[in-house]
């Protein structure tokens, strides 16, 4: 970089005022809430002060360019640059007097999160972990009778410290939206935190029950973490310490209240709808379904991006046949083949280099919630779950080509280890993501055959006869 390009600043103008807490400060919240709220028709109305989950460098980086960033849009004909300034603060996420301040600000309206599945620490029905060492940690703080002494660490003991700051100030009701990729994720948020709060103070939980609205979302938009040329922003003529690179494509569909206000977020392409199952089914199971999918089958044919995965008529095949089975089980009207094949292009872009690697990370809850719900109601619909079960099994064949002990994180990897190396694998594996699935005895001998054919060359589906 030369010294003579200046980095990223407002230069001198001021920030918009602080209106959203986001908890997070992820690539993909830089590209998808925060781009939303820097291009809704009253963004000079609303600022974000986004705070970090654990390593506090974004947020230096960050508050060293005013909280501007370059977003990248990647396509596969070039790139386009943008500044965002929706992030009027950047801080810490241990800067918990701030959070308090902010928090306790009537004019604050919205707390957003990007948390992923596992980083809630909740049970699948949305209910506290009881074995959370780092849960049962931010109880003990939360309890503290001198609340300027509470320290939490996690994300949803961080909310609940935010929550209780907002009663005791008396600063009006507030929504809560969850970002991420779990069904029905606002009334799973709802269930943890109201759980946690029953443990907390009686006061805290009555007051989140009657003011705390818990959104409901559906986030799409591919944002890998990939490093930019310092050389390309230099030629557009400014220095950043925290560029993103995403794709062109974004959506984002909500359904639920906004008691004290929200950002014209519609106004930049985001819909609010009343009913927004079919939408987030359709985009956890075509797009993270297939992301997972490409995955598994990906690693073990020795490929790296989720572009080579497309490229490769195996993998597509899985994809495509996995598809259809879940189309099959989504209502009508929520864009199922114009969907897919968008899906297509923005899987097939090479300049993303989204890396399997990347996805493969969290796979049993993954599995759990993109190919077991596909083959449950495939199930309930009267159909034989064919296609899910061949991408269960590719997540079986993955697992068992590591030793039951993949590379990549998993907050339930010692479960996965266990079940690897017991007598019988797959139907341990399969009972780790649903247990109606793993009674069906059909539904095993169906994985089975996959696993045992994952390696040939043909991968059409054998015929099967209906499921007990």
């Amino acid at each position: 970089m030369s010294a003579a390009t200046p980095r990223l600043n407002r230069g001198g103008a001021a920030a918009p005022p602080v209106r959203v807490i986001h908890l997070g400060i992820g690539h993909f919240f830089r590209a998808h809430q925060a781009w939303y709220t820097a291009h809704a028709a009253d963004a000079e109305q609303w600022g974000i002060a986004a705070f970090t989950g654990r390593s506090a460098a974004v947020a230096e980086a960050l508050a060293e360019q005013d909280g501007l960033y370059t977003l990248v849009e990647r396509d596969a004909d070039g790139d386009r640059l943008e500044v965002v300034s929706s992030i009027a603060e950047a801080r810490s996420g241990s800067d918990l007097a701030r959070l308090v301040e902010l928090a306790a600000d009537p004019r604050v309206a919205v707390i957003t999160l990007t948390v992923t599945e596992s980083g809630y620490r909740l049970r699948p029905d949305g209910t506290p972990d009881p074995d959370d060492v780092a849960l049962a940690a931010d109880l003990v703080e939360l309890r503290r009778a001198d609340a300027a002494a509470r320290a939490p660490q996690t994300a949803i003991g961080r909310l609940l410290l935010a929550l209780d700051a907002r009663r005791r100030a008396d600063a009006g009701p507030i929504a809560v939206v969850s970002c991420d990729n779990i069904p029905g994720n606002g009334a799973f948020l709802r269930t943890g935190t109201e759980a946690l709060a029953d443990r907390v103070d009686a006061a805290l939980a009555a007051w989140i029950r009657g003011q705390a609205s818990f959104v409901s979302t559906s986030v799409d938009r591919i944002t890998p973490h990939v490093t930019v040329d310092p050389a390309e922003l230099e030629a557009a003529g400014w220095a950043d310490l925290a560029p993103v690179v995403t794709e062109p494509f974004a959506d984002w569909v909500l359904e639920g209240d906004f008691p004290a206000g929200r950002p014209t977020w519609e106004h930049a392409g985001a819909r609010v709808v009343d009913d927004i199952e079919p939408w987030e089914h359709r985009k956890l199971w075509l797009l993270n379904g297939a992301h997972s999918l490409l995955t598994f089958a990906g690693l073990v044919r020795g490929l790296e991006t989720v572009a080579d995965a497309t490229a490769d008529a195996s993998c597509r095949a899985l994809v495509e046949d996995f598809w259809s089975e879940a189309v099959a089980v989504l209502p009508a009207g929520v864009e199922h083949e114009e969907y897919r094949a968008r899906l297509l292009e923005r899987f097939a872009n090479p300049r993303i280099e989204h890396r399997l690697a990347q996805i493969a990370a969290e796979s049993t809850v993954k599995v759990q919630f993109r190919f077991a719900a596909v083959a449950e109601r495939t199930l309930l619909a009267g159909r034989v779950p064919t296609a899910s079960a061949r991408a269960v099994a590719a997540w079986i064949d993955w697992v068992l080509a590591r030793a039951g002990r993949p590379e990549a994180p998993d907050a339930r990897g010692d479960e996965v280890a266990r079940a690897a190396a017991s007598v019988d694998p797959v139907a341990a594996l399969v009972a780790l993501v649903s247990d109606r699935l793993a009674a069906s005895v059909s539904f095993l001998d169906l994985v089975r055959a996959a696993g045992a054919n994952a390696s040939a060359t043909d991968l059409e589906p054998a015929q099967s006869a209906p499921l007990a």
